[in-house]
């Protein structure tokens, strides 16, 4: 795979270009190995991020979480994590989506698993997550108990609407891939297990290859990782 700089030219020489945009910072280190792994050589990557060149204290200003609000959390070029009310970032979303299709991108990846209504792109195709990930999960768990992990406590209720299609309503425990150790998933995915889980679906693009190691390890489930899952989809539409 091919990775271009954020300041690319809409020139795509012939060659296939994914665009991807996190909620966070670009590149994402943690998920480019995965989509390296997944993708077809000679495809042109062009990674943008909603909070792309803001500060902290920027970030604190403009999507500070607010009370009894969903949240999303995500990671920043440094490694450290941030938690940004949903509706604020929602509503930078279709700048950036616009933003990566005019510099040529045939296809955009949202990296996240959240929520988002009312997105749209015409002509490039957007793949979003949330749409994939859910029945997916069901149709692979079939009549099975799914015990998901998501990385903050609140987005159990928060994100509960987008799993109604599940075949048993989910249960859930938090663990995050940023701020957590992999011995919080992995106290996560033993009580999935204890309180009934028969699969679990890591529900973050911030899970990696060494999280579902894990959780399968501790638990001795099945495990699902979302941006695994997704990575090989998107891949389908570059082949």
């Amino acid at each position: 795979m091919t990775t271009t700089a954020t300041t690319a030219t809409t020139e795509t020489h012939g060659r296939k270009r994914l665009g991807t945009l996190t909620i966070g910072q670009a590149p994402r280190a943690d998920i480019a190995p995965i989509l390296d792994a997944a993708l077809p050589e000679g495809v042109e990557c062009l990674h943008l991020g909603v909070l792309d060149g803001l500060s902290r204290e920027e970030i604190a200003a403009r999507y500070a979480p607010r009370a009894d609000a969903p949240l999303l959390v995500t990671r920043l070029l440094d490694g450290s994590s941030v938690t940004l009310d949903k509706a604020a970032v929602r509503r930078d979303l279709d700048g950036k989506l616009a933003e990566l299709q005019t510099r040529g991108c045939q296809v955009v990846l949202i990296l996240c698993t959240g929520e988002f209504h009312g997105l749209d792109l015409d002509p490039a195709w957007l793949v979003e997550p949330d749409r994939i990930v859910p029945p997916a999960a069901a149709a692979i768990a079939g009549d099975r108990q799914v015990g998901i992990v998501v990385p903050l406590p609140q987005q159990a209720a928060s994100e509960a609407g987008k799993f109604a299609m599940l075949a048993k309503p989910p249960i859930c425990e938090a663990a995050s891939p940023y701020a957590d150790g992999l011995d919080a998933l992995e106290r996560a995915a033993v009580a999935l297990r204890d309180r009934g889980a028969q699969v679990l679906l890591l529900d973050c693009m911030g899970f990696t290859e060494a999280h579902r190691r894990a959780a399968a390890r501790a638990s001795g489930l099945p495990v699902i990782l979302s941006n695994a899952l997704i990575a090989k989809l998107t891949a389908e539409l570059l082949a």
